[in-house]
């Protein structure tokens, strides 16, 4: 695979290098991409230990497989259907202006024109691998933009075939359509109508004939098969194998195995994307970086500057907001994996010199390893996100009660307290959330609970009781002391946030609170207690029994602080509640099963 070196030895060091180095660069905020591209370049081209990285970098290519597989599994038909204006309209325009943009720039720097057609748009395609790694690690890939990003790298795992087949057209210097390229397009819509085929009507029995022997290890193997038997057909027809791995992702993505194949794969995905970032480090060419460093250096931020412009536009044009669109252009100015592909493949048919092929493969790994650096870079550009405010209007908000916190618990008390027949008026300060519950008729104002001004505007002075339903224990606590301070003789019915919180709130006088999660929990408690056999009598007696001692070491605690009730317990402390639950006089409440 390498060097000539033990090959469990080589292993045991690539993987040794990615655990220090990935953990590492993400602590400093680099990201682990990063990370994995520096262990490969220090292994390969500095320290000369493994020199084959292309050999790795085709065994490191299941990692991008595993990858797409995984986001095609998130994505059903229906929804792929939904994104379609953004993988053909924007993912199509990008490649077409970026590839013919670049295409220009090289012929009127260097290359003949078939040659340029090929170098400008292999770097117009963006790595997949990269961008979706940056994103998942941010947690901006379900994120509209990261929709977005995603639609493009589709369009562009779509284009490899196209540009694939043109590569021996332009090399004999003809742009007529041969036979073989009639052939090698059936040979690409047939492999799809195959996968499209078997994904709908053979996946779902094979998994369930597996499943049914209780063979894990089946299921994992029938897992693998199928990704990289999608990959290895995608690839026979000259396609992307990532595509192909999508193709049978996005078929199982409503399979009842859906779940048990992410959690198979998952790991395998990891493993070999984390290689995949090592192998592209190996395969730096440093000699060629070195003769070409200031010029390599001037090229790659000129050519990612390009793209981000372009897809900017594009963005926008399609109307994304201007911190997305620059979100998008900087995650996707990188040159992919694709170009390593292309650049081959022009180089075995005569459109590149072997010296030219190892010049631009390294712009684009010099490309991708800057890609981490030009995220960082987009913040700068991102405007900052203000808060949505719209204006204070308080007419007719003179009810008895008055909310301040439409939060879910602040919801469902005014859904009582309406249907009771008392009148409710709410102040909230999302401007989203307002416009949600106006929709439902609620009575709702926007405002600045911690804003004497809003307070009064809003009627405080003519309601008889406060219910303080905000989610921050501070936002609470600076509500209470306010009100407590400019209206004592208002009556405070609070959300705690847990039972601290509950017993600094007990020293305010004229105050009712309640633990936000605490009922909830206690039916939730009755409901198990009756699902293992206790009849419903004697789970609502077990229930009442745990709420009053709960009520007892609250007072306990309130006089004696949060150790009292403990003096007996010569150990450490131990989950509430901390008194054995009362025994019944005729023992304890019988079960419908013994060994329950």
């Amino acid at each position: 695979m390498v060097s000539g070196h033990n090959i469990f030895l080589d292993a045991a060091i690539l993987l040794g290098g990615a655990a220090i180095a990935a953990p590492l660069f993400k602590k400093i905020g680099l990201g682990t991409v990063l990370g994995y591209l520096c262990v490969g370049i220090i292994l390969g081209p500095i320290l000369n230990y493994i020199r084959d990285g292309e050999s790795v970098l085709h065994v490191a290519e299941i990692g991008v497989v595993l990858l797409l597989f995984l986001v095609g599994l998130e994505l059903k038909p229906a929804r792929l259907w939904d994104m379609r204006h953004e993988i053909f309209g924007l993912g199509g325009l990008q490649v077409l202006l970026s590839g013919t943009v670049l295409s220009v720039a090289a012929w009127l720097l260097y290359f003949n024109l078939s040659t340029a057609i090929i170098v400008g748009f292999g770097l117009a395609l963006s790595s997949t691998a990269f961008a979706l790694q940056l994103l998942e690690e941010s947690g901006d890939d379900r994120l509209a933009y990261g929709k977005r990003s995603f639609g493009v790298l589709l369009f562009q795992d779509l284009a490899i075939a196209p540009l694939l087949i043109l590569v021996p057209l332009l090399a004999v210097g003809t742009m007529e359509l041969s036979t073989d390229g009639f052939q090698q397009l059936g040979i690409a819509m047939g492999s799809i109508a195959v996968l499209i085929f078997l994904g709908r009507y053979a996946l779902n029995p094979l998994f369930g004939i597996i499943a049914a022997t209780g063979a894990r290890e089946a299921v994992i193997a029938a897992a693998l098969f199928i990704v990289v038997g999608a990959a290895v057909l995608m690839q026979y027809a000259g396609l992307s194998m990532a595509m192909g791995a999508f193709i049978a992702g996005v078929m199982l993505a409503e399979s009842s195995y859906r779940h048990e194949l992410e959690a198979d794969i998952e790991p395998f995905r990891g493993i070999f994307l984390g290689l995949f970032f090592i192998a592209v480090g190996l395969a730096v060419d440093l000699k060629v970086v070195l003769e070409n460093l200031w010029l390599i250096l001037a090229l790659v931020p000129v050519i990612m500057l390009v793209k981000v412009i372009i897809l900017y536009l594009l963005a926008r044009m399609f109307r994304s907001n201007h911190s997305d669109a620059i979100r998008i252009g900087f995650t996707l100015s990188q040159s992919g994996e694709f170009g390593f592909v292309l650049f081959t493949a022009a180089t075995s048919a005569a459109l590149l010199a072997q010296n030219e092929a190892s010049f631009l493969i390294a712009c684009v790994t010099l490309s991708m390893a800057f890609t981490p650096l030009a995220v960082k870079l987009s913040t700068v550009f991102v405007a900052k996100e203000t808060k949505e405010e719209i204006e204070e209007d308080f007419e007719g908000a003179d009810a008895n009660v008055l909310m301040i916190g439409f939060s879910r618990l602040g919801q469902i008390a005014s859904q009582v307290l309406l249907a009771g027949g008392s009148h409710v008026t709410v102040l909230d300060n999302s401007a989203e959330r307002i416009r949600q519950a106006q929709t439902f008729g609620f009575r709702i104002y926007f405002g600045d609970g911690t804003r004497k001004d809003v307070l009064r505007a809003a009627g405080i002075e003519k309601t008889k009781i406060v219910a303080i339903c905000t989610r921050k224990r501070a936002t609470t606590d600076k509500i209470v002391k306010l009100i407590k301070d400019d209206f004592p003789h208002i009556k405070l019915y609070v959300r705690s946030y847990d039972r601290n919180h509950s017993l600094e709130l007990l020293k305010v006088k004229n105050l009712w609170e309640i633990r936000e999660t605490y009922e909830s929990a206690l039916i939730m408690g009755r409901a198990l207690l009756e699902g293992v056999g206790h009849p419903t009598t004697d789970a609502e007696l077990i229930v009442d029994d745990v709420r009053q001692r709960d009520t007892e070491r609250m007072k306990l605690q309130f006089k004696d602080g949060m150790l009292a009730g403990m003096e007996n317990l010569h150990t450490k402390p131990v989950p509430e509640p901390l008194f054995q639950p009362r025994q019944r006089a005729d023992g304890p409440p019988p079960t419908k099963d013994k060994n329950v």
